[in-house]
């Protein structure tokens, strides 16, 4: 399990200004926490860590002298600058479920050419015991065709009885459809 470096944030520093100087900043929560916890984290750390981690994620957050094992619970990134802003953290609690999501990875995607692959869920949303977190699950969608779909409930997740869904199990992860490429008869004008 990664683990990410933070200190406790002095809010009388403004968000921007600490932005400026290369970090992002974040809040530490949770049931046992009796007031979220602000903490700043270098840019840098972040950007490591959100390689191989991303929301949903279980870490370990080390908060100047203390350690805690959280969840990647939001990132907010900024598209126009290109960067990570804010982190949250949810600390858990061992024998308590806690709400997360899984990040859904299509496997294989490029063997599909007999039509269009729709990818129609991107993150399954749950609640588990902290033990049995799941922060991706692949879908190998090598051998669609035309028509063909997965639904939530087609895959292993679904069964698992440690994990209750938040999602409807009838909702389409993923279909193929027909490529289209006809002019539609009413656009066509005789001249």
């Amino acid at each position: 399990m990664n683990t990410l470096k933070a200190e406790k944030r002095n809010m009388d520093v403004k968000a921007k200004k600490l932005r400026r100087e290369g970090f992002v900043t974040g809040n530490l929560f949770g049931r046992e926490i009796e007031t979220s916890i602000p903490v700043k984290i270098n840019k840098k750390e972040v950007e490591r860590l959100l390689k191989t981690n991303h929301k949903g994620s279980q870490i370990v957050l080390a908060v100047d002298e203390k350690t805690y094992h959280v969840l990647i619970k939001d990132v907010v990134y900024n598209s126009m600058k290109h960067c990570v802003e804010e982190i949250d953290f949810q600390a858990l609690v061992s024998g308590q479920k806690v709400h997360s999501v899984a990040e859904i990875v299509l496997q294989n995607h490029e063997k599909v050419n007999t039509g269009v692959l729709e990818e129609l869920m991107k993150e399954i949303s749950y609640r588990a015991l902290p033990e049995d977190l799941i922060d991706q699950i692949s879908v190998d969608v090598g051998d669609m065709r035309v028509g063909d779909t997965i639904r939530l409930k087609d895959l292993p997740i679904a069964s698992d009885e440690k994990i209750e869904l938040l999602s409807d199990l009838d909702e389409v992860v993923v279909t193929v459809t027909a490529v289209n490429n006809k002019i539609p008869e009413e656009t066509v004008t005789e001249e």
